[in-house]
């Protein structure tokens, strides 16, 4: 399943609840980095624990947005990525492999608490990509 996946700079609740509001659609999840389990390699400081981990708004049957408060300072243009859904580690190792040639790893592709793998690429060609194997 292919998802619009939109990236902000720490206004991600604000904005979903709009467009909740503007589409008529209804917010199945808000994820917060303070509810991440707690990992030294990737800590999360006092004031970042409410910003959005992870939100998805349903617009319709199959109609989704996802979004998150990110890391790195998002610029317009570069803030969203195509979300990619497999049920197979091989098919997104394959696609993984080939998008990362001459692109940049944002995250490697990687087992995470909420999936067998996860990970985000640009693509040689300016698009980024997060993978995810549930």
């Amino acid at each position: 399943m292919i998802k619009p996946y939109l990236m902000f700079n720490r206004n991600c609740e604000e904005a979903f609840k709009l467009y909740e509001e503007a589409f008529g659609g209804e917010i199945i999840e808000f994820q917060k980095y303070g509810d991440m389990p707690p990992n030294p390699d990737f800590p999360v400081a006092e004031e970042d624990k409410s910003l959005v981990l992870h939100a998805q708004l349903k617009l319709s049957e199959n109609g989704f947005i996802m979004g998150s408060d990110s890391q790195r300072e998002q610029t317009n243009g570069d803030n969203f990525a195509i979300s990619v859904e497999l049920n197979s580690e091989e098919k997104a190792l394959h696609a993984w492999n080939l998008l990362k040639e001459e692109g940049r790893v944002h995250m490697d592709l990687q087992a995470t608490f909420f999936a067998k793998l996860h990970g985000s690429v640009k693509d040689k060609y300016g698009h980024t990509w997060m993978f995810t194997v549930m």
